[in-house]
């Protein structure tokens, strides 16, 4: 399905039965909607799932330019606009994640619950300086030379001996990601901070991380510690697409927060 929204054109999938409550999922970097694909399986059952490219993204439209995160949720609150979606449930990780939390600080009204996945959703010098090598890259080279060390920070090698073939979907997303979408994208990622305001969010919140995503899970405990009543769940074994690496047991900690009272 292609939406109009923000200036451009969405490619989006919408799974599960009419008059469901909706759940919107949001992609990371290099990603496509497919990745959500075990989630909108299981969870169509019982939601209106939609999964939408980001900007840059899939089928989505790839201006050129550095993108911002201000941009990254503009888009996502008209999707809503334009989808007719009033309070949705919104899901999110890594790139995300950070827009699912920039929509709940930001557009508090225009969700129900909120489940923010592997992202510490702020930038830090040090990883702005590596987001502005791999823009230099990219830039240069393509996508290609990003495939194999993205897999291998994404992945713990359990994985990579376990699931060969995730991670060769891994790959083909990354693969194809467009150039001006990764550019535009990363740049967004190295300059944004939704994680300082993080005790203003007013939805009920899920922080979830695998628990192999280096400095990531730390950081969401932080913030869950920060905001009051959120909810936060580890995922054994699980590296930074968490949500491909533990599929059963990520699916089930939504399930779990959505049906919570």
């Amino acid at each position: 399905m292609r939406i109009k929204a923000n200036g451009i054109t969405f490619n989006c999938e919408i799974d599960g039965r009419e008059g469901a409550p909706w759940l919107v999922f949001s992609n990371s970097l290099a990603t496509n909607v497919s990745m959500w694909d075990p989630q909108a399986a299981d969870l169509a059952r019982s939601f209106r799932v939609l999964r939408y490219d980001q900007r840059g993204h899939g089928g989505t439209d790839a201006p050129a330019g550095r993108y911002s995160f201000a941009l990254l949720v503009a888009d996502a609150v008209a999707l809503l606009d334009a989808l007719g979606l009033a309070r949705p449930h919104f899901a999110g990780l890594s790139m995300g994640g950070a827009t699912a939390l920039g929509v709940a600080e930001l557009h508090p009204g225009r969700i129900d619950r909120v489940i923010v996945c592997d992202s510490p959703c702020m930038s830090t010098p040090a990883s702005a300086q590596q987001w502005e090598e791999r823009i230099a890259l990219a830039r240069k080279a393509g996508m290609e030379p990003l495939v194999e060390p993205t897999v291998g920070r994404w992945f713990p090698p359990e994985t990579h001996a376990a699931n060969p073939a995730c991670l060769d979907k891994v790959r083909q997303m990354i693969r194809t990601t467009p150039v001006n979408g990764f550019i535009g994208c990363a740049a967004a990622l190295a300059d944004h901070d939704y994680n300082t305001a993080v005790a203003t969010v007013t939805r009920p919140a899920l922080f979830m991380a695998g628990a192999k995503d280096g400095v990531t899970p730390a950081a969401m405990k932080d913030m869950h510690a920060r905001l009051a009543g959120s909810r936060y769940v580890e995922l054994e074994g699980a590296g930074h697409i968490s949500n491909l690496d533990r599929p059963a047991e990520f699916t089930r900690a939504i399930r779990d927060f959505l049906g919570a009272a």
